[in-house]
């Protein structure tokens, strides 16, 4: 199994102490009394990145390396900037689309676009052209909020930050939360001759959206939280001071010429990119909790986070494809691609050059195929690869809430800890067909793991994916499916453990079962 290492993020919430003194009882003096502790009753930490997991399949577990990269991925920059990484690191070769490919069986290879779109894929050492395409696709974003254009902003006494809403969030549960920016920016280099893409982060607590106290909102809890999105949503960045020092003036006459924003919060850029103001000439922040991801629950079961709608399906995806393909030998007999397809823009309709809605994934499927046949392609052999493809479309389902259980169909309420979910719509906001389910439960079923279906309730709307636009943009076999969770497009999200490991093993399944499963069934004879 490839492992990919990050530093690890502990937070204490109590007293905690290295594990040097773990192998002798520690003593605390009091003035009239000592207290002893045994290895046994040492006090717990807290960990927001490392899988807590003592049952015998924690070293198999994914966990922790998924809290790494949830904290590492503020934004859909960085998670697919943190996917490349773990690409490269895993030996995937990095292409770009605007050169040539030479491609061979046997080889591992992915391309980003926009830096927030990534198709990764691994040929099987026996493809021949026609042979099918074996995917996995989810999607980087996530709902936040996003700087406008223009975001200074001054209201009496308060800079403000001028803000947008991106995707369907519960925006209520952004308030009165420790937020700060994350995104890129666009650098003048040293010279000033070229300039540089960059991604920022500010890790410590820049921001806040802060509510109105109950003594001036005294119907709140009868009448509803009901926040007016262009009035109450700006984040409070500081006070406006009127005087400022002279040294102050000094550093920011540089920042005079950047009316757009406000030159603090220009100044915090510069200092975490380590350059001059003037030389930051563009930025696209989103705004973002600065709480990590983490385990929860009493027996730490559940994991806390924000994104996991769909960085959880993302993370699953992308290491089932790495692992799958780590060794030589794991692609000798195989004849598909294996490809994870992560896409922008989902949470608002996919319409964009970085969305499922753009042909970027079966332009890959097609030069793929070209350069492998040394670009003499036989009559209609993308076509016939597309026939013996198959999609899984992946991204996260509605759990059943235990405070809200009518909300769920009655005979179709996934629970958490109890596998994917496979989600069905008679009309089609899913791609999910009676042939599609079957396959996708068959690769399961091989490996003994469980899954769950899906259905809305007739008098409620449904929700939609990435599935249905791929697989009517050329028609390829599409299973639509996810882990259940529980807060949905709120700051903070909530799934079980034992799924992310379920996805990940079923995944990886796919991409070593499917070729054989596949064949066990024949529909148009």
């Amino acid at each position: 199994m490839a492992v990919i290492t990050r530093p690890q993020i502990l937070l204490h919430s109590r007293s905690c102490y290295s594990p040097p003194f773990f192998n002798k009882p520690l003593s605390f003096p009091f003035p009239n009394r000592t207290f002893s502790f045994s290895s046994a009753t040492r006090l717990r930490p807290f960990s927001c990145a490392t899988n807590t997991n003592t049952n015998g399949s924690a070293s198999n577990s994914i966990v922790s390396d998924l809290l790494d990269y949830l904290n590492e991925s503020w934004t859909h920059f960085h998670a697919t900037a943190e996917a490349k990484r773990q690409l490269v690191a895993a030996g995937f070769q990095l292409l770009k689309e605007n050169e040539e490919w030479e491609l061979k069986p046997g080889g591992r290879y992915f391309f980003t676009r926009n830096m927030s779109c990534l198709v990764a894929f691994a040929i099987g050492q026996k493809y021949n052209v026609g042979d099918g395409f074996h995917v996995i696709a989810a999607h980087t974003d996530s709902p936040c909020l996003k700087l406008k254009p223009r975001s200074a902003s001054t209201k009496l006494a308060y800079s403000m930050v001028n803000v947008q809403t991106y995707g369907g969030g519960l925006w209520h549960t952004w308030f009165d939360r420790d937020l700060s920016v994350a995104g890129r920016v666009i650098v003048r280099s040293g010279s000033g001759d070229a300039y540089l893409h960059k991604l920022v982060k500010v890790k410590r607590p820049l921001l806040r959206i802060p509510t109105l106290a109950i003594h001036l909102d005294r119907t709140v809890n009868q009448s509803g939280f009901k926040p007016n999105l262009e009035k109450h949503l700006l984040p409070l960045l500081s006070i406006k001071h009127e005087e400022i020092s002279l040294e102050s003036k000094e550093k920011t006459t540089a920042m005079s010429s950047k009316p757009s924003h406000h030159p603090l919060l220009m100044q915090v850029l510069s200092d975490e990119l380590n350059c001059d103001v003037d030389d930051i000439v563009s930025v696209e922040l989103n705004v973002c909790d600065t709480q990590p991801s983490c385990l929860g629950g009493g027996n730490d079961e559940f994991i806390f986070s924000g994104r996991l709608d769909n960085l959880a399906s993302s993370y699953c995806a992308l290491r089932a494809l790495i692992d799958s393909c780590e060794s030589p030998g794991d692609l000798a007999d195989e004849h598909a691609v294996r490809m994870v397809a992560l896409f922008d823009n989902e949470e608002v309709g996919s319409g964009s050059i970085q969305g499922a809605g753009a042909p970027t994934m079966f332009q890959a499927i097609r030069r793929i195929v070209s350069d492998l046949a040394n670009n003499h392609v036989g009559e209609s052999s993308f076509e016939r690869t597309i026939r013996q493809s198959f999609l899984v479309s992946a991204d996260m389902a509605h759990g059943v809430h235990p405070n809200f259980v009518d909300k769920h169909e009655e005979h179709h309420r996934p629970e958490l800890q109890k596998g994917l979910v496979i989600k069905h719509n008679a009309n089609q906001r899913y791609a999910t067909s009676g042939v599609t389910s079957f396959l996708f439960k068959e690769v399961g079923k091989i490996h003994n793991l469980p899954t769950q279906e899906f259905v809305v309730r007739n008098d409620m709307g449904c929700g939609s994916t990435i599935g249905p636009i791929l697989a009517s943009g050329v028609g390829i076999r599409t299973v639509d499916c996810g882990i259940a969770q529980l807060s949905m497009h709120s700051i903070r999200e909530i799934c079980g453990k034992e799924d992310i490991d379920i996805a990940y093993k079923h995944f990886k399944a796919f991409y070593q079962s499917f070729s054989s499963v596949d064949k066990m069934l024949t529909v148009d004879t």
